[in-house]
Order: C-alpha cells, then sequence, then structure tokens
C-alpha cells in the first residue's frame, strides 16, 4: 500500500530513536550524553564488547563503526524484528499513536484474516498446555521427565500434548465459538473426506509451540507418542500464517541472545534446541522438519554474521552439513559464512547435555571447522587419488564448487585454500626433512598452526662444510656435504628467479635435503613457488622466520653464484639449475655404481665383473693424466657418471682394494 505525503516524516517527529533502538541495547553511561541526544553501545548487529554503535536523536540515525551498519528507526526495527518496511511502520505508528491510512478492503481482509488466526493458535497453544497435566497424559509426562524437562522448562517452552481423539481440539474450541474455517485456516484440523466432522491434525502428541520473530504463535510440532506411528515429527501444514520456509524454531529469544553476544547455533530440532538453550546456550534455532533453505539462510545470517551449524553425528547429520554447503556457496558474502559443528558419532546435543554436560558440547563448538574444510572432506574422504586421472577429477569437482561462489574476492580465498590443503594431501605426505606443522603459540602458517622456527631464535643456520672439507667446494666433501651445498645452491636459484620453478618441478621434488632447513625451504618453493612466484620470499618470512633467507644466502658457496647477481634472469637460472641437478644426478650414478660392485665383491669375481672394474680402471688413469684440469672427467660404467678428482681418488681406493693395476 502507499503512504500519503508526510506521514513517514510525522511519524519519524514523534518518536525518538533512541528509545527504539534502546529497548534492544544497554547504553554505555561513560560515552552517552543523554542530554544532548547522543548515546553508545555494544552493536545490536556484531559481536562486540565495546561501545562503537552510536545513536544520535537528533539526525534520527545510527551508525556502527565496527560493522558499519545504518539506518533509522524504520530500518532499525526491519532489522531486528525481522519485518518488512510496512510492518516495522505498523509498529512504530502502534507507539506513536498514529493511526494507519485505510489499505484496499482485499489488503485489510487478509490482515484481519491474519490476525483472526494468530488468537485461534494462541487458543490452541492454551488448550494443548492444559491437556499435559491430565491422567491421559501421564506416558508423556514421563517421557519429557527421562528428557530432562522440569517443570519450570515445560512452562518456558509452552509444552503441550494433543489428547488421542478425532476431535479433541476441534471440540474444545467450536465450544467457544470458534469459527470452522479458521479452525481449519490455522491447520488445526483437517476436513473429512467421508462427510464427518473435520478432525484434528495433532493426536496423541507431544506438542511444540512455533512462534515468528514477534512472539505470535503461527504453528506447532508435534511429537507422537506411539511408536508405530508413521511420523515420528509433525509440523503443521502451511498457512497464511505460516511458511515453514521462512520460519526458525525459537526465532524470537534467539535473536535477542545473538545480539547480546551469544554464539548462534543451529540444531535439527526442538529437544536439541531446548537443551541447548536449557544449558546455557540460549541463541540456538532449528528449521523446522526440512533442509535450512535459502530464506532461512539468509535470517540466520541477519542475526549472526557465523553461525555454528551443530549436526548430529549420525550419517543423516552429514548428508545435511554436506547439501548445505551447495546452497551456502553462492550466497556467501565478505564477513558472511558458516561453521559445522559435527557431535560425536551416534549422538546429538541433547544426549551431550544430557550426558556430559554443556562443557562437552562447548568443545565441540570450539572445534567447529569452516566451511572450506567441510568442502574439502566432502570431496576427498573415502577416496584414493593414486593416479593422475583421480586427482584431476578431484581437481574438477574442487573448480566446479568454486565458480558457485559470486564473490571474486572469497572465491579467490577458498581456491588458495584449497591449493594449500591439496598440497599437502599429495605432497605433505612425503618426508619433509622435519619440516611439519606442529600446533602452538607463537607464530606460524596462517591457519594458527605453528611453523618449524623458534620465535626469537628465527630459521635455524644450514651446516656448513666440515672441517676436513678442502677450500675446493667438492674435494674432501663427504657425500652428505657434497648433496647440502648442491642443494642449497639449486634452492637459492629458484626462489631468486621463481619464474624457473615450474621448468625443474619434477627434479625439485626428487631433493632429498637430509637437511631439515633445505627440505623446509624445498616445500616452501614447491608449495607457493608455481601458485603465487611474487608471494615466494614473503610465505617463505611468514612460515619460517625471518632469518630463513638471511642465512641460505650467506652460505659462502651460495654467494658466490652468479645468478643472485642477475635476479629475474630466467636463462642464467635455468643454465644454473641444469648444472647443479646434473652434479647431484651425477653424484647418485656414481654412488650407485660403487655400491654395486662392493655388493658383487661378496663373491666370486665373474669375468663381467673383471672387465668392468678393468674398464673403471682404464678410466681413472685416463683422469689422472687430466689432473691439472679443474673439471676432468670420464665415464663410468653403465652410468656414465662424470667424476671430479675426490670421486676419482674414492674409486681409485675401491680397485687398490681388489688388487687391479692403474697401469
Amino acid at each position: 500500500m502507499s503512504l500519503p505525503p508526510g506521514f513517514l516524516d510525522e511519524l519519524r517527529t514523534r518518536i525518538s530513536i533512541s528509545d527504539v533502538v534502546g529497548r534492544k541495547v544497554m547504553w554505555d553511561q561513560r560515552k552517552s550524553q543523554p542530554g544532548k541526544g547522543d548515546f553508545w553501545s555494544p552493536c545490536p548487529f556484531h559481536h562486540e564488547k565495546t561501545a562503537s554503535f552510536h545513536v544520535e536523536d537528533r539526525k534520527g540515525f545510527y551508525y556502527c563503526f565496527g560493522c558499519h551498519a545504518k539506518g533509522d528507526a524504520l530500518k532499525f526495527v526491519q532489522e531486528t524484528e525481522n519485518v518488512g518496511f510496512m510492518e516495522a511502520v505498523e509498529i512504530l505508528a502502534g507507539e506513536a499513536g498514529m493511526e494507519m491510512p485505510k489499505r484496499d478492503p482485499r489488503a485489510q481482509e487478509k490482515q484481519d484474516r491474519r490476525a483472526l488466526l494468530a488468537d485461534v493458535m494462541e487458543q490452541a497453544v492454551q488448550f494443548f498446555r492444559l491437556q499435559l497435566k491430565t491422567g491421559a497424559a501421564q506416558d508423556a509426562r514421563s517421557y519429557l521427565q527421562r528428557r530432562g524437562m522440569t517443570a519450570q522448562a515445560l512452562d518456558r517452552w509452552e509444552i503441550g500434548f494433543a489428547p488421542d481423539g478425532w476431535q479433541a481440539l476441534w471440540d474444545a474450541l467450536r465450544g467457544k465459538n470458534v469459527p470452522e474455517d479458521l479452525i481449519i485456516g490455522a491447520g488445526l484440523a483437517k476436513p473429512s473426506n467421508k462427510g464427518g466432522k473435520p478432525y484434528d491434525t495433532f493426536r496423541n502428541r507431544i506438542m511444540f509451540p512455533i512462534r515468528d520473530a514477534r512472539g505470535r504463535a503461527i504453528a506447532f510440532g508435534g511429537r507422537a507418542m506411539d511408536p508405530n506411528d508413521n511420523a515420528k515429527y509433525l509440523n503443521s501444514p502451511e498457512t497464511e500464517l505460516f511458511d515453514k520456509g521462512r520460519s526458525l524454531y525459537n526465532h524470537g529469544p534467539a535473536r535477542s541472545a545473538s545480539g547480546r553476544g551469544s554464539t548462534l547455533i543451529v540444531a535439527e530440532g526442538y529437544m536439541d534446541v531446548i537443551a541447548l538453550a536449557e544449558g546455557g546456550f540460549q541463541s540456538s534455532v532449528a528449521p523446522l522438519g526440512t533442509a535450512i533453505t535459502e530464506n532461512q539462510l539468509q535470517m540466520l545470517w541477519r542475526m549472526s554474521d557465523e553461525p555454528i551449524i551443530a549436526l548430529d553425528g549420525d550419517k543423516a547429520g552429514i548428508r545435511a552439513a554436506m547439501r548445505l554447503i551447495d546452497l551456502a556457496l553462492p550466497l556467501l558474502e565478505a564477513g558472511k559464512s558458516l561453521r559445522f559443528a559435527i557431535m560425536p558419532e551416534g549422538k546429538d546435543p541433547d544426549d551431550m547435555i544430557r550426558s556430559e554436560g554443556p562443557e562437552a558440547v562447548q568443545a565441540v563448538l570450539d572445534q567447529a571447522m569452516p566451511m572450506v574444510k567441510l568442502l574439502w572432506q566432502r570431496e576427498t574422504d573415502g577416496k584414493v587419488f593414486d593416479s593422475p586421472e583421480r586427482k584431476a577429477a578431484l581437481d574438477k569437482a574442487l573448480r566446479e564448487k568454486i565458480k558457485l561462489i559470486r564473490d571474486p574476492s572469497i572465491r579467490k580465498h577458498y581456491g588458495e585454500d584449497v591449493k594449500e590443503m591439496r598440497w599437502q594431501l599429495f605432497r605433505g605426505t612425503r618426508d619433509s626433512g622435519g619440516y611439519q606443522q606442529r600446533g602452538g603459540k607463537g607464530g606460524g602458517f596462517r591457519d594458527g598452526t605453528r611453523a618449524p622456527w623458534k620465535p626469537g631464535k628465527g630459521f635455524g643456520p644450514i651446516p656448513q662444510p666440515r672441517a676436513t672439507t678442502r677450500a675446493s667446494l667438492v674435494a674432501g666433501a663427504d657425500d652428505e656435504s657434497f648433496a647440502s651445498m648442491r642443494e642449497a645452491v639449486i634452492l637459492a636459484t629458484a626462489i631468486t628467479t621463481p619464474d624457473v620453478i615450474p621448468e625443474f618441478e619434477t627434479s625439485l621434488e626428487r631433493l632429498h635435503c637430509a637437511d631439515p632447513d633445505l627440505a623446509a625451504l624445498r616445500d616452501m618453493v614447491l608449495r607457493h613457488g608455481i601458485s603465487a612466484p611474487d608471494r615466494l620470499r614473503e610465505e617463505i618470512d611468514w612460515s619460517l622466520g625471518p632469518h630463513a633467507l638471511e642465512n641460505l644466502f650467506a652460505l659462502r658457496h651460495v654467494a658466490i653464484i652468479p645468478c643472485l647477481r642477475k635476479p629475474g634472469d630466467t636463462e642464467l637460472a635455468s643454465m644454473t639449475l641444469a648444472e647443479e641437478l646434473a652434479k647431484l644426478e651425477a653424484r647418485r650414478g656414481l654412488d650407485a655404481e660403487l655400491a654395486e660392485a662392493e655388493e658383487d665383491l661378496d663373491g666370486l669375481a665373474d669375468e663381467a665383473l673383471t672387465w668392468r672394474l678393468r674398464q673403471a680402471a682404464e678410466a681413472k688413469n685416463k683422469a689422472v693424466r687430466s689432473e691439472n684440469e679443474d673439471k676432468a672427467t670420464y665415464d663410468v660404467g653403465k652410468n656414465g657418471a662424470r667424476l671430479n678428482r675426490d670421486e676419482r681418488d674414492a674409486f681409485g681406493a675401491l680397485l687398490d682394494r681388489i688388487g687391479f693395476s692403474e697401469k
């Protein structure tokens, strides 16, 4: 309906916004100045302890410096009461003593009928509450007592009982001259198909009144007492008052508690909500017999930015959580999300509170996981990714889900989190040389887990060559020191020019890195070097400490490599990596050849072994003649390894053991 000109201006003049807001908040006495119409309080729209919510009577507006909520008295009523604009106008007009403009006849008739239906529902609430105290409700009272419901709790939640008769409620309401069409229109009775009197919708059931955000009774939920009943729980049919997908059980009280800072919890059923609220979790709601709808999700986000979905620890509860992910992904906004708390297997919140107390439920809520982790769990649980095809199928499924997110910033962050979890699944399980995520305080990964460096101490120094190492980079070096030096050069080159990492990814994955600090750097290069090369150094500093790179580049054999003086020179970096990786590969080939030859020496030397060692001796003799060359090399055995002077000495010692002449 349209409002006449000046009506809203008159309404705003008659009401004080501080009076409207003051019903929902507690003013901060230190900051507020009532004489000037200036008020401050904690914000009713988000959780906070400081008074950042500002109300000015003279301007008629409110503004939160925390969540940036703003508006006038009408907007405040709409947001806090979860009503439309015209309903907010009606509420404030009633308080201001202003008569609403006449509606068109049809709209007025509809509004009057809704008011009559609400009155019939209130009469039904009282009828069912009285019936719970009769002898016919003995079994119902016993059941509620076993579920931990005290007399005070029964009164608070207005629990009732529908007698096991066909027309008990019908006759009671007709006896009060309630019109038949209103009883049927409220969903309390159904017409008979056999031409008889209408019969009650609810029979032999414990009754839970369902109220809207304004406290009006709009429907009922009934729990069957007969174990053989086809429907354990039965809700009212949808009526002019009741839209199942737009209603929440305990909506009004939960919204008020959430505005006071209580965590909003979404449970599965009536008894779960009652148990949670009685256990101290007053901001608890439940959908009404169906999966959470888009409208209900928006209602939840109006109460809390991040509700916790507390689901039963059974297959049905897990399935409900998984379905909710698909609904919520397209609706996500910055600051608006969901967390999921899955109860222990076979238990619901009601069971846990009765058997273990509220502390056990709080412990589960504290471990509530963000939606991205539940999405990952859904796509990976029970699956094996032992082939490229299966890994590709996982990537495709996750990409399709992330595409559903409309907000580009949230979509980007989801992609980054999924990449991290994928990295841990496919690469993080191998031996990382001590690079593990460990819980604790003092810094580390962005998700709160701890990095391997200790605050105040930084990244541990990379071991220097041993005292027996000669001035030459390789002369006299043992296998471990040789590999460690080569690996340090390789990693420093990759970090300096990360654009070459994709070309050498497979070779980098094969780096053994016996040194745990180098292993940590290797994992960071593989984790971030391809997906975020421009942030590689930042990620290393964040996870490994501020001195990790400083210590690496300070190593003598690292500091002299040319590509460090020309960062970004991909051609030079590529040549350096290829050469250093070839050195490592050659060393591994030599070690393998020597090990195999020594194994063969344990038995009788056959003709093949004799030939192999003779060829090695001849190769050694050739190398001796080139001793003054800086990088004298030759082919040995089936691997064709390239040997330096130190390696030739080692091989010569092996030949001497078995009596082969060098001439």
